[in-house]
């Protein structure tokens, strides 16, 4: 990772993965289903449509 470029470029990769992986488990404890999983019993939906407070 570090051929890559500069520290620069490494840690704006390192923060940019870390945010999309939290975001991603975000919505899965909203929705209860990960990403492509379907489920009968769960309300809202993975589309990004939901009421917000």
């Amino acid at each position: 990772m570090l051929e890559k470029g500069t520290d620069a470029d490494v840690l704006r990769e390192m923060i940019g993965f870390a945010a999309e992986r939290l975001m991603e488990l975000e919505v899965q404890g909203l929705t209860g289903a990960g990403h492509g999983e379907r489920s009968a019993e769960r309300l809202a939906q993975r589309n990004g449509y939901r009421n917000r407070d």
